[in-house]
């Protein structure tokens, strides 16, 4: 399942934080698109954070290790969150709960083939992705 079909399937099952996740994924999608060496580093940045084993399950086939605002919020620092906070219109509470659901499906889908290419953007297609999340949007 797709992140964007992962997004829409949490707006029909009447999901309360959706609407949430929806306003945070274009921020997330940026910040993740402009950070020094893209998704790649990012990838590295959650392995030198102890968290290799769950980041690897992102990138990886199978399914995805749950990650804690906590755990985020320590690896990302105050920075990208309260970025993502200020982008998103949402306190960082929030940002870290939505992001613990978020970033593990955004991570699995720009990594279809279980692998990070060193040295690309990760294969996020933003326009792609965000020409598909404007149809969501307008239903929330």
């Amino acid at each position: 399942m797709g992140l964007l079909d992962s997004v829409l399937s949490a707006v029909s099952g009447g999901n309360p934080q959706a609407g949430g996740q929806a306003a945070l994924l274009p921020a997330l999608l940026e910040q993740v698109n402009n950070y020094p060496g893209g998704l790649p580093a990012l990838v590295q940045k959650f392995e030198q954070g102890g968290l290799g084993g769950v980041v690897s399950s992102w990138v990886g086939t199978g399914a995805n290790q749950p990650v804690s605002g906590d755990q985020l919020h320590a690896v990302l620092g105050d920075d990208m969150v309260n970025n993502l906070a200020q982008s998103s219109g949402q306190d960082t509470s929030s940002v870290l709960s939505n992001l613990s659901t978020l970033l593990p499906h955004l991570v699995d889908h720009a990594t279809p083939n279980g692998s990070v290419e060193p040295g690309a953007q990760g294969g996020l297609d933003t326009s792609s992705l965000m020409g598909s999340l404007s149809g969501l949007l307008g239903k929330l």
